[in-house]
């Protein structure tokens, strides 16, 4: 997590002595994440679950009530013919998340609740011509979304954005956005914040993307899988036991600076993103490749040069993925980004080429996200930081 200086994320909680409205506190947050973690439940079911007694759980269910951060969710009938019990829920209009996909061609904006459920969304084209005004676009898209979902905007307590690069908090700036033009300049997020009105993180679009997938997509229940996004550039997410890995400085996964010595000292990224297969389509024959779906689309019609230049694209990727298993070893690895929806002609040869090139061949398969992956990851990470807030802002109300 990466919060854009002036906002504290840390709780209130977190810098009070032990007292007693901290044990009530703490109790009303061990019961929000039984809620949430395994479903609507009666008092008695809370008590045995938590081990709280029946008076604590009523006394905190009251408080949550209250506050609005939980809900009746029905009832349930005993067994015995004994009284109905009323079960409850946390309640997922208790605040609202933002999740921004600022990427070089579209800009995808989404609002959900407190259950990760989007409740509006936009995708505009990135006409920006100036970082600046990129930020104006993805600020407007946003308030429209906002207003769009009905959400009055004092009850989204945050907002995420996923874009190329490398957030530096000491400089409050990103670095390595090499294919957003200026992205890097100093106090272009802290505007985007103060404009919104939200607290606000940044995170490489490549690592939301693997969360997005770990949260609602390819990678649930994997043990250890890696996201390579393919696209106008080439990065790479890792989540290990549900977490995000993202090194020392927050780099990890920038496999695009990765040398690569056969071919005069290119990287990584000028020899697998979505422009290398134009660029090899061209150079085997192909006329006017504009695009790599231009390529992958004349691929499926058999013409020879786009089929050979998505063979020779499925084969870097295999080294890359090599690569990646002989450091890692994940159980997973999931293709996306722009050319994910090429991976219907890419794994095949992937897997091939795995198995020919080394012992070491982890499961691949494609992005079930597609160009959403991103999006979600920003609200699902989004989610999780506003739960907390929005807790925390409801014990501070008088």
């Amino acid at each position: 997590m990466t919060d854009v200086p002036g906002d504290d994320a840390r709780t209130a909680d977190d810098a009070r002595p032990w007292n007693r409205q901290r044990l009530r506190s703490n109790n009303e947050r061990l019961l929000l994440a039984r809620l949430r973690a395994e479903g609507p439940a009666s008092r008695a079911q809370l008590a045995r679950d938590t081990g709280l007694s029946k008076p604590t759980v009523s006394t905190a269910l009251a408080a949550l009530e209250e506050a609005g951060l939980v809900r009746e969710a029905g009832w349930q009938a005993p067994p015995d013919r004994g009284r109905v019990a009323v079960l409850y829920e946390p309640d997922p209009t208790a605040g609202y998340v933002l999740g921004l996909d600022i990427g070089r061609s579209w800009l995808r904006v989404a609002a959900a609740d407190l259950d990760g459920t989007v409740v509006a969304r936009s995708d505009v084209r990135n006409s920006g011509r100036s970082a600046a005004a990129m930020a104006d676009l993805t600020v407007a898209a946003a308030r429209r979304v906002v207003a769009d979902a009905g959400v009055d905007p004092a009850l989204v307590a945050h907002t995420v954005v996923g874009a190329p690069g490398v957030y530096d908090p000491e400089r409050r700036r990103v670095r390595y956005a090499v294919n957003l033009p200026g992205w890097g300049r100093a106090g272009l997020l802290d505007r985007m914040r103060e404009e919104l009105g939200t607290p606000l993180s940044v995170h490489n679009d490549a690592n939301l993307a693997a969360l997005g997938e770990y949260t609602f997509g390819a990678g649930r229940g994997s043990m250890l899988f890696v996201f390579v996004m393919v696209g106008t550039g080439l990065g790479m997410g890792v989540v290990a036991d549900g977490r995000l890995f993202t090194g020392a400085h927050g780099a990890a996964g920038e496999i695009g600076f990765l040398p690569t010595l056969p071919n005069g000292g290119r990287d990584l990224e000028d020899a697998v993103a979505g422009g290398a297969v134009v660029r090899t389509a061209r150079e085997l024959g192909m006329a006017h490749p504009g695009s790599a779906k231009d390529v992958f689309d004349a691929a499926r019609e058999g013409v020879e040069p786009a089929v050979a230049a998505v063979r020779q694209e499925a084969e870097r990727l295999a080294h890359v993925i090599a690569a990646v298993a002989a450091v890692l070893d994940p159980d997973l690895v999931v293709l996306g980004g722009g050319l994910g929806g090429g991976a219907d002609l890419l794994l095949p040869p992937v897997t091939t080429t795995l198995h020919r090139i080394g012992p070491l061949r982890p499961r691949v398969r494609a992005s079930t996200l597609g160009e959403d992956a991103v999006l979600m990851g920003a609200v699902a990470t989004a989610t999780e930081e506003a739960r907390e807030r929005v807790f925390t802002r409801s014990r501070e109300t008088p």
